[in-house]
């Protein structure tokens, strides 16, 4: 595989100027358009085998921790965000590892088999005899025993091992594939835009078959084999992505210095260089006269590491305009970051509280066959691999002929518009919940939490559709975003921030739910999550959300009308 000739270290950074990449040999090679889209395809290959090993866990995870390990709902919830927070946080470290170090290929490999032994890890922990089968009621009010406590061990251990392996796995694959994409050919460039919407399409439809398949095995067969499943698949995923290694475009380092020295020295020399005058700052400019107008403006205290207190210009003192421009373009994202974090709390509930919900609920199809509640999740998959074609061939074309742009509508509109749907989504839930509590009450169960609530659990089913869609616009945005805005040798880094945002927005998801829990089940009282759902008001958190998402849009519009785009890129 050679794989030393592609580390990250040895070879220099293919420019976007630059029509050309190297082979898996290391020699410099041009190919057609068609390129891109035949490597690309071995990389969405084990994409999708990891978003199928991923959810096959995250996605059943609440019932496994409230059933076989016996914890209370609150409890579950806050473990399942919390995993999930520290599954969408560790790729900063993955891609700072992949982008300094060891190159993304190299680092997929890693990662990869890391995935599959922590997936080994947590089929044999199923193997244990658990909390519930061993008579304990529930694991946050009882003494375990040795054996219960290596199990309970062992499966967070190997839990939290998947994510550390999909903090090196994650960024690195889609930066992979993006980078398999010419930005300065027309054609390639428009096929780029387009493969960040096939990209979602296929992780999604690796999820749509975990939900439609895995869940059902492992609430009704065994939880061993649910677990195995998704080991194989990702080692076949593996083996597929090798298979595709003499096809792919590697991203070459040379001698230039780390972008993380280049952009952390901007910041070092603008807080030294803090007495520089403002008027020899605004000369310095002038004399170089390559700072775009719009950006001198921005970050103004930046623009101090032009020149030192001492007007000399020697270096180390003092900074370069590419470099200047760079530490702009990665600060530029932080409000856009930190408005999107509530999104990221609203999407953290499909796998919590919204699969609690519909166990509630009837979910019969036919006479002896109930669907499990985690499969409602698959709405979601699936109205994602519905729409994106429509949005992909359809959408965009009217769109860009309106507008000019080769994406039809700018990123930044893309993910606004995303999150009105999210918002749209939380008003739905709250008021089926209302109404679920309303059947409850009405039919004398509301003390009955183990009898089936008389209300299809098909009322659920627009509320996942409307994170679908929201998906389809916020979270592909996203991730073209953080891939396109920060400078080309940090792509994976600008990846592994869109993850982030997920991350912290589960820790807060799971910081609420500790919090809210704390607050309303004093004095004897039922908390808003109380394990006896009909004595619980999921409503009133539903409603919480859908009130914080509605002031995050209107702080997401009002940070986006200052955005400068990178590179003069508007799409």
């Amino acid at each position: 595989m050679a794989m030393s000739n592609l580390s990250a270290a040895q070879t220099p950074l293919l420019d976007d100027t630059v029509d050309g990449c190297l082979d898996y040999k290391g020699r410099r090679v041009r190919r057609s358009n068609s390129g891109g889209w035949r490597s690309a395809s071995f990389i969405i290959a084990v994409e999708i085998a990891e978003r199928f090993s991923y959810y096959g866990i995250g996605s059943n995870l609440i019932t496994y921790l409230t059933g076989p390990l016996g914890e209370s709902t609150a409890t579950a919830a806050a473990q399942v965000n919390a995993w999930s927070g520290a599954a969408s946080l560790l790729p900063l470290l993955g891609a700072f590892i992949a982008d300094s170090f060891l190159g993304r290929y190299s680092t997929i490999i890693l990662a990869s088999l890391v995935y599959i032994l922590g997936l080994g890890l947590l089929t044999l922990s199923a193997t244990f005899p658990s909390v519930s089968t061993s008579g304990g009621q529930n694991a946050d009010n009882i003494t375990l025993n040795s054996s219960l406590r290596f199990q309970v061990i062992l499966f967070f251990f190997s839990l939290y091992l998947v994510a550390f392996a999909q903090g090196g796995h994650k960024p690195c694959v889609q930066a992979f594939g993006a980078d398999q994409f010419d930005t300065e050919d027309p054609e390639e460039c428009k096929a780029k835009s387009s493969f960040f919407n096939w990209w979602y399409f296929g992780m999604c439809g690796g999820t749509l078959t975990t939900l439609s398949i895995l869940n059902y095995i492992q609430d009704n067969l065994s939880w061993v084999l649910g677990f195995a499943i998704p080991g194989i698949v990702m080692a076949a995923g593996l083996v597929v992505f090798v298979l595709g290694t003499t096809t792919y475009r590697y991203s070459v380092k040379g001698d230039e210095e780390s972008p993380f020295v280049r952009i952390g020295r901007v910041f070092i020399l603008a807080v030294r260089n803090w007495k520089t005058s403002s008027s020899a700052i605004a000369a310095e400019e002038e004399a170089r006269g390559t700072l775009p107008s719009e950006s001198s403006k921005q970050f103004k205290f930046l623009n101090k590491a032009l020149l030192a207190p001492d007007g000399s210009k020697e270096q180390g003192k003092v900074c370069s305009i590419r470099e200047l421009e760079e530490a702009k373009a990665v600060i530029r994202l932080a409000p856009i970051w930190a408005t999107s974090l509530i999104y990221a709390v609203v999407f953290a509930q499909s796998s919590t509280f919204f699969t609690k919900q519909g166990a509630t609920m009837d979910r019969s199809i036919t006479k002896g066959f109930e669907i499990p509640a985690s499969s409602l999740q698959s709405f979601i998959s699936l109205s994602v691999v519905l729409f994106i074609p429509i949005y992909d061939r359809i959408f965009v074309p009217l769109a860009r002929a309106l507008t000019g742009k080769p994406a039809g509508i700018t990123m930044l509109q893309r993910i606004g518009t995303g999150m009105v749907l999210s918002a749209t989504s939380m008003v739905i839930a709250a008021l089926v919940e209302m109404q679920r509590l309303k059947t409850a009450q009405e039919y004398g169960l509301v003390d009955k939490p183990n009898v089936k609530v008389p209300m299809s659990v098909w009322w659920l089913v627009p509320q996942y559709v409307l994170f679908g869609l929201s998906d389809v616009f916020t979270m592909v945005g996203l991730q073209e975003f953080f891939y396109d805005q920060v400078p080309n040798e940090l792509r994976s880094v600008g990846l592994a921030l869109y993850l982030s945002i997920f991350g912290v927005g589960s820790f807060i998801s799971s910081f609420l739910i500790s919090a809210i829990e704390n607050v309303t089940s004093g004095d004897g009282r039922d908390s808003w999550f109380a394990n006896n759902l009909n004595r619980a008001h999921l409503d009133y958190f539903y409603w919480l959300l859908a009130a914080l998402s509605a002031m995050a849009l209107f702080l997401y519009l009002y940070s986006t009308k200052s955005y400068i785009y990178a590179r003069g890129r508007r799409f």
